[in-house]
């Protein structure tokens, strides 16, 4: 829970967010409050590393000019190990017989003073409501999670010196204090007797060794009878000695020699360096070595917990892929000899948002948050199956978007951002994401945004989901192919897999009433902010040509069906094109006063002639694009010539520009 933190005020119910065991992911768009849920739990569990946490002014929550005066972040921990009950026995609270940790971390701003650098009182204390006893530095060492910064520099933190991140993983490491201790009576004989001292002891055996060793004790004779001798006092017995410096105690002389070790990279365990890695892979080794600490349960050295920052920085998507993978095998304590681990992480790439569980992403937009587990939302059990299979990096960018068009083929991917540019609604410009699902599971897409219970909030993301009507106009299975005549037995035939407007309506339903009646139920799954947007006739391509396109959209079609000559040179592009306005002419000519025969035959090149939508959608783009380059002034793509549906779903997903958004984007459409 978080109150008056960053973008998170003290709104009523306050923000919440549970985690599951395993790996969690939190995603969204930039100033979603990732970043803050990530430092609320630094700052009330607090971490290993050497960083200092300070409550900073901007971390007060600012709403209409006002600051508050205390932030409140409270961590409840459950599933707790014995060794855990056991380190915080006086702090446990007991629910339905679950011991379980309240932490209440409280930051009250002090009046500022010009002698005082302090900005706020900062208490942490146990209990429900925070009444219980306070958690001194022990405690909260024991608390302490592991934590890597976005954009980390993981040579550097790999490196040797005073407090290296390694000098501190390896000391906590339980068998590192293993071994037997330096005896001066009894100094070891042999290398194998040598090794099974512990590394205090080898430190000391070390410090043995040296002050024995000839160079200096000549250095130090020399010293005694050349030149300390000779500046004495008559009387005077002064003598000096060198020695190697004591670490102190067991554990400082530990500390002295992790310090001096770094972790480097090889090509394989006998390899050799190649030289300096780049820092996917020293990130790679960063994170390994944090994991070690973490799985091996080291006595009172932190909860099993890893806070990751944009885990992706700096690896390509196949070795993101990979740390996925690991990071699972660590929560899972798939890991042999290792203890699960909980990891919670913030990402901007929709490639670990693919890899990763549905239900254990949390989608982070307006200040909250919504988890996408079972339950949470509108899919059910065999959507998540389905999106398991289907849910990739590609179609994951969802998770970070402003706004999204879900569309049933290539064809609308490629034509809606060129389409939404001239209308001056450029999708790229607006966040817009296109998700194209490839004619399945239009309606699952649109429920990953859905929730179960929208009176506990739900996302503002506006998702308009693309379908078509697929009724075609009566004229067209003849125009098509599909029968010979009005008497076909096709007309009757049970099994046939296309509809007609005439198979709409009864007596007692007028066939306007009955269409409307189809094109909601398509939209019947709509809630919140998703929104289905049904062709206003039959098809994209056919409608496109319907609303004023059809000659542009017969002479893509036309290219399309010619694209292996046209590439092989076997055929020349404007040839082709000539031949097509020809053809579209006579056409137009025949069935102008017909729109539904003449744009049933433009269709006809797609449904029988087998042109591809994919490839006509590439030079459509291009045709209207080059009409309005070259400033056509009998041309001109807007609301008029384009289908209903289309402009009604660009807008849905997109906000109005200001004057001057559109002065530089119109000057590119």
């Amino acid at each position: 829970m978080i109150e008056n933190f960053r973008q998170f005020g003290a709104s009523d119910p306050p923000f919440a967010l549970t985690f599951a065991p395993g790996v969690t992911a939190l995603v969204g768009e930039n100033d979603s409050g990732k970043t803050a849920v990530i430092d609320a739990i630094r700052y009330a569990l607090l971490t290993r590393d050497t960083d200092y946490i300070r409550v900073q002014p901007d971390d007060f929550h600012i709403a209409d000019g006002s600051e508050a005066i205390e932030i409140v972040i409270r961590c409840r921990l459950s599933g707790l190990s014995i060794e855990e009950k056991g380190a915080f026995a006086e702090h446990l609270t007991y629910e339905d017989g679950e011991a379980v940790l309240y932490v209440h971390w409280r930051a009250r701003r002090l009046t500022q003073s010009p002698v005082s650098r302090r900005l706020a009182d900062v208490s942490v204390r146990s209990g429900v409501d925070g009444s219980g006893p306070s958690f001194d530095l022990v405690a909260r060492q024991l608390l302490s999670a592991a934590y890597l910064k976005p954009l980390r520099d993981a040579e550097r933190e790999m490196s040797p010196g005073s407090g290296s991140r390694l000098s501190q993983v390896l000391g906590n490491f339980p068998d590192i204090k293993d071994g037997e201790k330096f005896d001066a009576d009894k100094p070891p004989e042999t290398l194998d007797l040598a090794s099974k001292l512990s590394l205090g002891g080898l430190a000391e055996y070390f410090r043995h060794l040296v002050n024995q060793h000839k160079g200096v004790s000549s250095a130090q004779n020399a010293i005694n009878t050349s030149y300390l001798s000779q500046l004495m006092l008559a009387g005077e017995s002064l003598h000096g000695r060198i020695t190697f410096t004591h670490g102190g105690t067991d554990r400082a002389r530990i500390r002295q020699i992790l310090e001096r070790l770094q972790l480097d990279l090889l090509e394989g365990p006998a390899g050799t360096s190649r030289g300096r890695y780049g820092l996917g892979s020293n990130n790679l080794l960063y994170v390994a070595c944090e994991l070690l600490l973490l799985g091996k349960d080291p006595e009172g050295e932190g909860f099993p917990l890893l806070l990751i920052e944009e885990p992706e920085a700096h690896l390509h998507p196949q070795r993101q892929l990979r740390l996925m993978e690991f990071l699972g095998s660590a929560a899972g304590s798939e890991i042999p000899g290792s203890r699960a681990v909980q990891v919670i992480l913030s990402t901007h790439s929709p490639n670990l948002a693919s890899k990763i569980p549905l239900e254990n992403l949390v989608l982070m937009e307006g200040q909250r948050a919504y988890s996408l587990a079972q339950n949470d939302t509108k899919l059910n059990k065999n959507d998540y199956r389905f999106l398991e299979r289907f849910l990739d990096s590609t179609k994951a960018n969802l998770f970070f978007a402003r706004g999204l068009l879900i569309v049933e083929g290539d064809a609308e991917a490629i034509v809606l951002p060129a389409l939404a540019r001239m209308l001056k609604r450029d999708l790229t410009q607006h966040g817009v994401s296109i998700v194209n699902v490839g004619g399945t599971g239009l309606r699952r897409y649109a429920r990953i945004l859905q929730r179960s219970d929208p009176s506990r909030g739900e996302p503002t993301v506006p998702v308009a989901c693309l379908a078509d009507m697929d009724v075609m106009p009566d004229c067209a299975p003849q125009i098509l192919g599909l029968i010979t005549d009005a008497n076909d037995n096709a007309w009757s035939n049970s099994r046939r897999r296309w509809r007609v407007r005439r198979d709409f309506g009864s007596d007692d339903v007028p066939q306007d009433q009955a269409l409307a009646a189809h094109r909601s139920k398509l939209a019947a799954g709509d809630s919140g902010p998703v929104k289905t947007f049904v062709s206003d006739h039959w098809t994209f391509e056919y409608d496109l040509a319907r609303s004023g396109l059809a000659r542009e959209v017969f002479m893509a079609a036309m290219l399309a069906k010619n694209d292996d000559p046209l590439n092989d040179d076997r055929k020349n592009r404007s040839g082709v094109a000539s031949d097509a306005v020809k053809t579209f002419d006579g056409l137009k000519a025949a069935y102008a006063d017909d729109p539904d025969v003449l744009c049933s035959h433009v269709y006809r090149v797609f449904a029988a002639e087998r042109a591809s939508k994919a490839v006509a959608a590439q030079y459509l783009v291009e045709i209207l694009e080059a009409k309005v380059k070259a400033k056509d002034s009998t041309f001109k793509v807007s609301a008029d010539n384009l289908p209903k549906y289309l402009v009604e779903a660009i807008n849905h997903v997109t906000k109005a520009l200001t004057a001057t958004d559109l002065d530089s984007e119109g000057d590119d459409a």
